[in-house]
């Protein structure tokens, strides 16, 4: 039986892009490719690092997207707890019922 694929999303502090974007990209043993874009944070538990974050109110962040199965999501999981401890990443996986390539 072919395990369901989930979508693993991550949210990343603007601080912590370039790093994560490497080291996804390191992990080829799990993640073949990944998707990134611009995200606003808002919210009572976001930080906003900088003075520009302060005065616009929200934190610029990146929305990671990496579709993989659900067991590879875990394992990628526990190695990002262990790699960015303390960093407060975000993250939550959906099902993905379609997948495919429009050729």
């Amino acid at each position: 039986m072919i395990e369901q694929p989930v979508c693993l999303t991550l949210i990343v502090p603007h601080l912590l892009r370039e790093e994560v974007f490497d080291y996804l990209t390191e992990q080829t043993d799990l993640v073949s490719g990944f998707t990134a874009s611009h995200g606003a944070g808002h919210g009572t538990e976001i930080r906003l690092h900088t003075a520009a974050e302060r005065v616009k109110g929200h934190a610029d962040q990146a929305v990671v997207q990496v579709v993989l199965s659900s067991s590879d999501a875990g394992r990628l999981l526990d190695r990002l707890w262990v790699s960015f401890a303390g960093t407060k990443l975000v993250y939550w996986t959906i099902p993905v019922t379609e997948l495919g390539t429009i050729d």
